[in-house]
């Protein structure tokens, strides 16, 4: 099922295309979960995993933050590690935690442990959540996977890591065991967003959630090549293609060269910093700090309008955080954001 086409001139996707927008558009990392008291109605009935598994679940948790902010994408409702649990690999989502993979990978043998990963069959639960949500949904739906080095740190680390440092040991002294690894990885990334467009997901987002404990020269020999087998992968699907990471402020364009149209940008670089960067041509996504989001509203509102006052105008900007909401925000404050980045 293709991205329905009276969604293909919504302003977040002309604004990912870099095209004029008659507001800014908005969405919000982690704008399905725990700041909303009706997701969390939802997380007494089932766990995350039955929840993934569930389409109606999964639809509808993807649908609340749509309905409660009037977000300008929905973004669906998975994890990163799906692909990966679905595979046969021991992996627990614990709650406050994250991700925890039973026996970590550590040598040539455990790449071995990976297989090419069959949507219709490894993961069919989440293509029919795609199918569902695009047959109703108002606004486009994002999907997404997560990258090659963020995940392969959490298989290595076997959760998740402050420094990372068997990740990067194993990436500098058994470089064949890693590029194998991520690899593998990129694979099943691929695969995995393929299927969320073809059953109709209207952009892409790659997640690399750790590669900003990454210099970057390690992170052009080690990670890019990865990353850019995804990008590259999705190049004839025609929808845009989002790369974001947190404290990658040093491999901002680094990671445009990767393929992305979209870089998203943590708080921590102006959007103009940023955009000098990314160079022309490449959309950016950002950045508000999500802890602002925790202060009084006229807080809020003031630092919302410096994030705006950064772009300076340019047409290719989404507004987002610079990570995901924390559980702590108060969904009303989320609601006026949006509300303030639309009039803006």
């Amino acid at each position: 099922m293709p991205a329905p086409t009276r969604l293909a001139d919504a302003p977040f996707l002309r604004a990912c295309r870099g095209e004029a927008v008659e507001h800014t558009p908005v969405w919000f990392m982690r704008q399905a979960g725990r700041a909303l008291p009706e997701y969390r109605a939802l997380r007494e009935k089932a766990g995350m995993f039955e929840m993934i598994r569930t389409p109606e679940l999964a639809v509808e948790a993807t649908h609340q933050p749509v309905r409660r902010y009037g977000v300008d994408a929905a973004i669906l409702f998975s994890d990163i590690v799906v692909p990966i649990e679905a595979l046969g690999v021991g992996v627990e989502l614990k709650p406050g935690v994250g991700p925890v993979v039973d026996v970590p990978f550590r040598t040539a043998a455990d790449v071995e442990r990976l297989r090419p990963l069959e949507p219709e069959a490894d993961i069919p639960y989440v293509i029919e959540t795609v199918r569902a949500l695009v047959a109703d949904l108002d606004v486009p739906l994002i999907g997404f996977a997560g990258a090659p080095f963020t995940l392969a740190s959490y298989l290595v680390e076997g959760g998740p890591s402050r420094d990372h440092a068997r990740t990067k040991a194993l990436m500098h002294e058994q470089p064949s065991t890693w590029r194998a690894l991520v690899d593998a990885l990129a694979d099943i990334s691929l695969a995995t967003l393929r299927a969320q467009v073809e059953a109709g997901a209207s952009a892409v987002q790659v997640f690399d959630s750790w590669a900003g404990a990454l210099n970057p020269d390690d992170y052009h020999d080690h990670v890019l090549p990865a990353s850019a087998r995804i990008f590259a992968g999705l190049a004839d699907l025609g929808v845009p293609r989002i790369h974001f990471g947190v404290g990658t402020g040093e491999l901002l364009g680094l990671m445009a060269e990767a393929g992305a149209d979209v870089v998203g940008v943590d708080w921590r670089v102006p959007l103009r910093a940023a955009r000098a960067r990314v160079g022309h041509g490449v959309a950016l996504q950002g950045n508000l700090d999500p802890a602002i989001c925790l202060a009084d509203w006229s807080v809020v509102e003031i630092e919302a309008k410096k994030v705006l006052a950064s772009n300076g105008g340019h047409p290719g900007h989404t507004f987002n955080l610079g990570h995901g909401v924390l559980p702590d925000t108060d969904p009303d404050t989320l609601a006026r954001l949006v509300d303030l980045v639309h009039a803006s």
